[in-house]
């Protein structure tokens, strides 16, 4: 049997002798209660991270156990790009469907794991700087037979820019789509970089419509491949329509290939959400690029940062709201616009919530884009570099309180001893440090929050019946430095440590994390948190440390301050909150009501990924799903599992 098939280790079958001893005398699982899916990334459509299963409760936690783990074999940990495992798998029917950091599509019995079919799409892992998916999509044609070829389908989209659909019973490509099964998504960008251009987030799917937007790498240059969303045809892969982040229509550019595309707009690298009752589909901007420096954009940044709403049949903008004006820090809205119900005077209004890098939540009316919680415009930092316009407020909701602190000085340096701790004091003093939205600047400035977060791609869960949101935050600071173009020519060449070169523009930049000589960050601890908000008074009702630095650190320098994190929580309606996402490396299960820590799980790897959780009938048991395969950037332990926890 091929080792990527291998459905238990000989580590989880030991894990799993351990757990039959220790339940031997136990009661049988009680079986009773819903059964639910895992339809879509976020769980619905509209995102939310939510469940209504109730088996695991805050009295069984101590039995759950792994009872299943599957190792991709895709995993990069050489000199080159680090592979991140940041999937969450769907559920159709029985059947698991994910993705490889390579972009392999992979299918697996949900009740053992067990290996049902793999396709390659042949992505070349050496030609990428980002090696990462953090999903598929499944659509079902209802003009086609039950159980028919390509009936039911899978959609993936490449590293390399392709949208793919393949049979969902078989893993085959469905030939009637595009050109052999799959799209070129390069068509109309014009000249790209190996591996500047691609798809890390699932497809968003909608009536019979597969709508896609692209990753642009950051900071390579000025005129960087242009920001397009597309939604192409379930069936064949014909175009249907197109939607430019530009204010004006602008006629195709000669260019050797044909641009039909306005470059250096801002891109759709996160995951879209959709809203079939209003046939709206929602998406979440980047910043215009190149991230710090703004000078040559010209207007392009006008749908940078935002969250954008779109008519789905059409792709005509419906409305428009900003989170940054003229981003300058690389806060593009990262998370999934997570749609519900706010509820107002008795009355019930069709919302969103977008998190950002900042810390900020915005409540949105999803209809009309209007705030629902007040948003205030207030004065920032002004005195850019030569060269750049500055936008004068920025815009600042109410409720809730930010959920990051907003600036960072000497005095709240931090270290594990005097002596690094005072060389953290003298970084942050040599440093441009007046809070957050501190221009970048030739002497360095502060980045607090950070472009990791805040939040990110891993995006927030609701509580429906609570009526609580659960985020995660980081709080690892960073250090921006804008460099004249000349001294680095001067210098004869690009740094790779942390230099990009912002092609295009008078300077290059450099940007860092801000650490102490020990390796700790500079800011004061909690590094990462998560917190419970209430989705209508808007307050934060607990927020505790996340994580610890267990697997970063030596011993005996494993406490519990908090670390950065990446993914993101799953709540169920058994008031339970799941999640990863910190450095070390753990699942954790939280009291969703109070924020208390009950319970955690080993994995083999870092579980920088959302978590998702199913029962796929009356007579089984609830699985509680995670991918361990670390994160290269952020340095975790890097593997290729994807692990499932249950009632033993």
């Amino acid at each position: 049997m091929p080792t990527r098939r291998v459905a238990a280790t000989w580590r989880c079958l030991g894990l799993a002798a351990m757990a039959c001893w220790a339940c031997a005398d136990a009661p049988p699982v009680d079986l009773s209660g819903p059964v639910a899916g895992w339809p879509e990334y976020g769980a619905t459509q509209g995102g939310g991270h939510d469940s209504a299963l109730t088996q695991i409760t805050r009295n069984n936690l101590d039995r759950l156990q792994v009872a299943w783990s599957y190792h991709t074999g895709d995993v990069a940990t050489g000199p080159g790009a680090k592979s991140s495992f940041q999937a969450t798998p769907i559920l159709v029917e029985d059947t698991l469907y994910f993705c490889s950091p390579f972009n392999r599509v992979i299918a697996l019995d949900a009740e053992t794991g067990e290996e049902r079919w793999t396709f390659d799409p042949g992505v070349e892992p050496d030609d990428l700087y980002l090696l990462t998916c953090r999903g598929v999509s499944a659509w079902k044609d209802a003009k086609r037979p039950e159980g028919g070829p390509c009936a039911e389908r899978i959609f993936s989209g490449t590293l390399d820019a392709r949208l793919i659909a393949l049979d969902r019973a078989s893993g085959k490509p469905c030939r009637d789509f595009g050109e052999g099964g799959q799209v070129d998504l390069t068509v109309g960008i014009g000249n790209t970089e190996p591996g500047e251009y691609g798809v890390s987030s699932p497809p968003a799917v909608i009536g019979d419509l597969v709508i896609i937007g692209t990753l642009v790498l950051d900071n390579l240059r000025a005129d960087a491949p242009g920001g397009v969303v597309r939604a192409y045809d379930a069936r064949d892969g014909q175009l249907h329509w197109a939607w430019d982040p530009i204010v004006e229509a602008v006629a195709d550019s000669p260019a050797d290939p044909p641009e039909r595309y306005r470059r250096g707009t801002a891109n759709a690298w996160s995951i879209l959400s959709v809203d079939p009752e209003r046939n709206l589909v929602f998406v979440p901007t980047g910043n215009a690029p190149p991230d710090y420096y703004g000078g040559e954009r010209d207007g392009l940044d006008y749908f940078s940062s935002s969250v954008i709403a779109l008519n789905a049949s059409t792709g005509e903008l419906v409305w428009r709201f900003q989170t940054v004006h003229h981003d300058l820090w690389d806060f593009d809205v990262p998370a999934q616009p997570t749609l519900f119900d706010f509820r107002a005077d008795g009355a019930a209004i069709p919302a969103l919530v977008q998190a950002t890098k900042m810390g900020h939540l915005f409540f949105l009316n999803r209809a009309t884009g209007e705030p629902i919680f007040p948003v205030e415009e207030r004065p920032v930092p002004r005195g850019g570099v030569t060269g750049e316009t500055l936008a004068p407020t920025q815009p600042f909701p109410a409720r809730p309180p930010p959920l990051h602190p907003a600036s960072l000085d000497p005095n709240d340096a931090f270290g594990f001893t005097p002596w690094d701790r005072g060389k953290c004091r003298d970084r942050i003093a040599a440093l441009r440090h007046e809070g957050i939205f501190t221009p970048p600047s030739l002497q360095g400035s502060v980045l607090y929050p950070g472009p990791g977060g805040g939040s990110n791609w891993g995006s927030v869960a609701i509580d429906r019946e609570r009526r609580l949101l659960i985020a995660n935050t980081s709080r690892l600071p960073f250090s921006v430095r804008l460099i004249p173009r000349a001294e680095i020519d001067d210098a004869g060449g690009w740094d790779p440590a942390g230099l990009s070169p912002m092609h295009g523009t008078p300077y290059a930049v450099e940007t860092k994390p801000l650490l102490s000589p020990l390796g700790v960050p500079c800011s004061p601890p909690p590094w990462g948190v998560l917190a419970a908000i209430d989705i209508e008074s808007g307050e934060i009702r607990w927020e505790v440390p996340l994580g610890t630095t267990r697997d970063l650190a030596p011993f005996p320098f494993w406490f519990a301050a908090g670390v950065p994190n990446q993914g993101g929580p799953i709540v169920t309606a058994s008031g339970l909150t799941f999640i990863a996402a910190s450095t070390d490396n753990f699942l954790r299960a939280f009291d969703t009501l109070t924020g208390e820590e009950l319970w955690k799980g080993r994995l083999p790897a870092g579980g920088q990924a959302t978590p998702m959780t199913y029962r796929t009938r009356a007579d089984a048991r609830q699985f509680v799903v995670i991918a361990a395969g670390g994160h290269g950037t952020l340095g975790t332990t890097q593997g290729d599992s994807l692990v499932a926890f249950a009632l033993e």
